[in-house]
Order: C-alpha cells, then structure tokens, then sequence
C-alpha cells in the first residue's frame, strides 16, 4: 500500500504527526511518499486567497503522486482545502481518492457542538475552514456559529512560545464556544495543552485525517493489515 501526502509547508512537528497518525491507523509497513510545495502557500498569504497558479501546481502535485503509484492522497494544507474538493470528480475517475485532513473534523465539530471557535495563525485558514463546518453542517441538517480566531504573531514562533500565544487567545475564545477546533495540522502539538487549560473539547485535524484517509482505501477496496 502507497499513500501520498501533498505539504504547501511543512515543520518537523506537522510532518512527525502525521506520518505517526498515517501509520497508527495503516500500519508501520505503510509506503508513503511526500510532496510538498511551500511556493503554493506562500503565493496564498500574499494574495489572501487561492488564485489559478498555486491552485494549478497543488493539482499538478496531485497528478505526480498519482503517477508515482499511490493508492490514496492526503491533502495536509486547510488554506488550500477547497483546491481538493474541486478536484474530486478527476480523483474519482483515476480511482485515486484525494482526503481533506480536515473534513472530518469539521464534522465532529458540528456533531459536538454550535459554537466553534476555530484557531488559525493565518487568516487564509480561516475562511475555507469555516466555509467546510458550514458546508457539512448543511450536510448534517445542523446550523452551527463559527468565531473567528485569529492567533496574531504566532506564525513561525518555537513551541514553547507558540503555547504560550495559543493559550493567551484560547482562553477568551473558550468563554463563547462550545468547542475549539486548531484550522492548521502543525497546531495539533498543543491541542491537549490549550483542553487541559480551557476545560473545553480541542479538536486537531492530522488524527482525523488520517482515519479518513483509511476509510477511503478500505471503500475503494485496498486491504489494511
């Protein structure tokens, strides 16, 4: 079994996540293979949305990792989550499934509660996020509120200063929601921390991801050792 995982950016922590929930839910013998593009996202925060360029190139990483084999691809960046959406029909025909790491959490959010607080060092993050929980919220006959949350000057920090920003917007944040959801896989670090601190739900997307990703090669009829 091949899996691919297309990065706009990545850290050793996002990376270190992932590959560990890939691997939990697939197995240790798990072939994966990673492209990463960090030009896409750039191009992203610059403009403030995603335009037809690194839209493009995220699809052509799509198309490299399907002509590399993979059985399955995860789709690791939320800023560019819709870019995989409109790729579907294409990913259908190829018979290679292309996983949001970020749907199914949004729809745990949506499950567990009406207002979610979604945490984002940048705000290109968090229009498409918000967009996804309103959008299956539709889907799950739900009507949710989403908060804004924007973490400002916590881009690029080390861990220990990152905590320390998330948990000074956090702890506002959770006295209006019902839950907090991190818009970004490399935030999932802290996600105990910021629960442990708040007393709320904290939900990270590379776990979901990952069980997501599973589901798509168990329906598509790829065995799980």
């Amino acid at each position: 079994m091949r899996v691919g995982l297309a990065y706009t950016s990545t850290t050793p922590e996002l990376i270190q996540l992932v590959e560990s929930e890939v691997k939990k839910q697939l197995g240790s013998d798990v072939e994966i293979i990673s492209r990463e593009d960090p030009g896409i996202l750039e191009e992203v925060r610059e403009l403030g949305y995603v335009s037809s360029i690194p839209g493009a190139r995220l699809v052509k990483m799509y198309m490299d990792l399907v002509l590399e084999g993979v059985d399955a691809i995860l789709n690791i960046c939320s800023s560019v989550g819709e870019v995989a959406d409109a790729a579907q029909d294409t990913a259908r025909y190829l018979g290679v499934p292309i996983v949001r790491i970020d749907e199914e959490m949004c729809r745990e959010a949506v499950r567990h509660g009406k207002r979610i607080a979604v945490m984002a060092t940048l705000r290109t993050t968090l229009e498409p996020t918000k967009n996804t929980i309103h959008r299956v919220a539709r889907e799950m006959g739900k009507k949710v509120e989403t908060i804004d949350v924007l973490v400002d000057g916590a881009f690029g920090l080390d861990q220990e200063s990152f905590k320390r920003k998330m948990a000074e917007y956090a702890e506002t944040a959770a006295e209006k929601a019902d839950l907090i959801l991190f818009a970004q896989g490399s935030m999932a670090y802290c996600e105990l921390y910021i629960a442990d601190l708040c007393h709320k739900e904290v939900l990270s997307s590379p776990r979901f991801g990952a069980a997501a990703l599973k589901k798509a090669l168990v329906e598509k009829g790829v065995k799980i050792c």
